[in-house]
């Protein structure tokens, strides 16, 4: 059963019971998502790491890594 089958069957349900429908499939699903970005956000500033910008300086640091690998002379030509 899908999730919106499974919604279509709880509101017809509600209704049969004369309740309120929940709310429909992916209508808070960016809340969510900018909650848990906070959250997770809250948690580093807690680790003491910092809270934005992390992926993005850890990627360029290991391209940088690689790059830098890249150029070295081969050794034992």
């Amino acid at each position: 059963m899908s999730v919106s089958q499974q919604y279509a069957l709880d509101a017809y349900r509600a209704a049969q019971r004369g309740e309120a429908a929940g709310p429909a499939p992916g209508l808070h699903d960016w809340t969510t998502v900018r909650e848990l970005r906070d959250y997770r956000r809250f948690e580093a500033v807690l680790a003491g790491r910092p809270a934005r910008g992390r992926i993005r300086t850890a990627l360029t640091r290991r391209l940088a890594a690689r790059r830098a690998a890249q150029h070295r002379p081969a050794a034992g030509c």
